[in-house]
């Protein structure tokens, strides 16, 4: 199965001022993933377990029934998750073919419990998805 690349888990947020070695290491427990346009990649409402970086192709996240992002190659979702393991707060839904890497919860946890840069980014990016989800 294959890995993401360096640079597709630099590109995200919180990954990106980790060293060579830890994204070596974190590559390896990504899982590759392929959705059919039209299928769901995460449900409102059901439990979530893992974290998901968009390869190629491009995805809806819905809210409720309503379309509030679109999003491709190189986005994230799913950050939520990797915090409690509770209910997804939204939908996504390839809208193409789309090849995607899930990084489980139980992975992440100790990984970044020994990177407390990783913890301090995802905090930075839970605040800010609280405060545009305020606006709405």
């Amino acid at each position: 199965m294959a890995k993401p690349s360096a640079d597709l888990i630099r590109g995200i947020p919180m990954f990106s001022e980790l060293d060579d070695a830890s994204i070596n290491q974190l590559a390896d427990d990504f899982m590759e993933r392929e959705f059919a346009a039209g299928q769901s990649m995460a449900t409102e409402g059901e439990g979530g377990l893992n974290f998901f970086v968009v390869e190629s192709g491009t995805v809806d996240v819905s809210i409720g029934g309503e379309v509030v992002a679109t999003l491709g190659s190189g986005a994230s979702f799913g950050e939520v998750a990797l915090v409690d393991k509770s209910a997804r707060s939204a939908t996504v839904t390839a809208t193409s073919p789309v090849r995607a890497y899930g990084l489980p919860v139980w992975s992440f946890r100790s990984f970044a419990e020994a990177r407390p840069v990783v913890l301090w980014k995802l905090l930075e990016l839970l605040a800010e998805r609280l405060r545009a989800a305020e606006h709405r």
